[in-house]
């Protein structure tokens, strides 16, 4: 299949250069003109997204190279950003950081060759001169073909966008072009977090900082010439990736403040295959929603929501209860930590021995391929799936029925697993394991007809 699909991936030279920033200015801008304009984000990240998604006013979507293969991403790219009048991917990291220290598998770069989307560099310009250009040369001749067409100056001044645009064009020629600055703003600072930055939802004022960026944006980036690089990409090709139609079957996705890291496409896999995604807030709510037949405890900061998701007894006696009954359930990292005896001093849900605490720095962080140890709800023993781990704290019983293993060869066990239950802090996406949404969204079909 092919399809014409309006894209440009602006990447960074690192990570803190600015690139959130200088994308949802962008965004902002596009979406003021009143353009309809897709998102993505490159890689495992679930928050760059959530501002992504409060600026387009519908969801981003994450392309990452270690969970699909090149023919995946194309499809998610299509699906996601088809008859849009233009879609702007983000970078992770540097533009050419990756899967390891000394691999660019998985990075921005490797996603834009996959789709073949012109990209635009973010460089930052403070404190620099024409350092910048050896900034520019070098990222522009690390790799043959970088696909860089663009350089987008942040935290720079004017007076030193018009020297350095100069130099720019006379040194680079046609090879990559200036396309405008965005200046010191720390009005629109987005803070930081131990897993990113704060989420979307938290962030005091977003609104006035998102239209603060984006009359910055045009007035000192050339977004006419950002919307004919994206209009110069290919259509893209792909093969479909088709996943079953099943009966329907209700299932119940934690949704909340406390539990807000969710691959939206994942989550769409399931719909797709006749899911009814009913959310629910073990925060707020007093049960589980009824006649539901399957639960899916995503990721997301519970540990900052301890003392209230502890004190929200009857939700977690209702999970405790619906785990102890066999609901089909998969719980992910802060989902996971749910499950255990507590967070903390805070009490949880208590299906899982063990109590979680704040190992004060990231645990066991990264890409991981799950090895399983047996047969369970996802995978038959042998099977492998793709995951990312990133958190912050840890359990006293993490589980053994994976093993998972970095690309860097280093490895650890962890998971729980048994024919009705996936808990463990590696988080998935179904469209790098369709077999695995398929095991689970069966599993809750029989769950559905367990009384008939």
């Amino acid at each position: 299949m092919e399809r014409r699909v309006n894209r440009l991936l602006l990447a960074g030279t690192g990570s803190g250069c600015g690139k959130t920033t200088a994308v949802c200015a962008v965004l902002q801008a596009l979406v003021n003109r009143g353009l309809d304009v897709g998102a993505f984000k490159c890689g495992p990240d679930y928050i760059d997204p959530m501002f992504h998604s409060r600026v387009i006013g519908a969801k981003s979507a994450n392309l990452d190279g270690f969970f699909f293969s090149p023919n995946t991403l194309r499809h998610l790219l299509a699906k996601n950003g088809g008859g849009r009048d233009v879609s702007v991917i983000e970078g992770a990291m540097g533009f050419y950081d990756g899967a390891g220290l000394a691999s660019t598998r998985a990075s921005a770069w490797e996603t834009a060759r996959s789709t073949d989307t012109p990209v635009v560099l973010v460089v930052p310009a403070r404190g620099a001169a024409l350092s910048v250009l050896a900034v520019i040369q070098g990222f522009l001749d690390f790799q043959g073909d970088s696909g860089v067409r663009g350089v987008l100056l942040n935290r720079c001044a004017a007076s030193t966008y018009r020297a350095l645009a100069g130099a720019i064009r006379e040194r680079f020629g046609g090879r990559a072009e200036p396309v405008g600055f965005l200046p010191e703003l720390p009005a629109c600072t987005l803070e930081s977090r131990h897993l990113g930055l704060v989420t979307a939802g938290e962030v005091e004022g977003l609104r006035e900082k998102l239209d603060i960026l984006a009359r910055q944006a045009e007035e000192t980036v050339e977004l006419d010439r950002l919307l004919e690089l994206a209009a110069s990409a290919p259509p893209v090709a792909w093969e479909p990736v088709v996943l079953p139609r099943l009966e329907p079957v209700r299932i119940a996705v934690a949704r909340d403040r406390a539990f807000c890291f969710y691959y939206e496409d994942s989550l769409e896999a399931l719909a797709e295959m006749g899911a009814e995604l009913v959310p629910f807030s073990p925060l707020e709510d007093a049960a589980l929603p009824a006649h539901v037949q399957g639960l899916y405890l995503g990721g997301g900061y519970p540990e900052l929501y301890a003392r209230q998701l502890s004190g929200n007894g009857s939700m977690r006696r209702s999970v405790r209860a619906a785990l102890e009954g066999g609901l089909p359930c998969i719980a992910e990292c802060g989902g996971f930590m749910y499950l255990t005896e507590g967070i903390g001093e805070a009490d949880m849900a208590g299906v899982l021995p063990g109590r979680c605490f704040d190992a004060g720095r990231l645990t066991r962080f990264g890409y991981v391929t799950l090895r399983a140890k047996k047969d369970s709800l996802l995978c038959r023993a042998g099977e492998t799936i793709r995951g990312h781990e990133f958190h912050h704290w840890d359990a006293r019983c993490p589980g053994g029925d994976f093993w998972a293993e970095k690309p860097s060869g280093r490895g650890w066990d962890c998971a729980v697993a048994t024919d009705r239950l996936y808990a463990g802090y590696p988080h998935f996406h179904f469209y790098a394991n369709p077999a695995s949404a398929a095991r689970f969204y069966e599993t809750c079909v029989k769950e559905k007809h367990r009384y008939d």
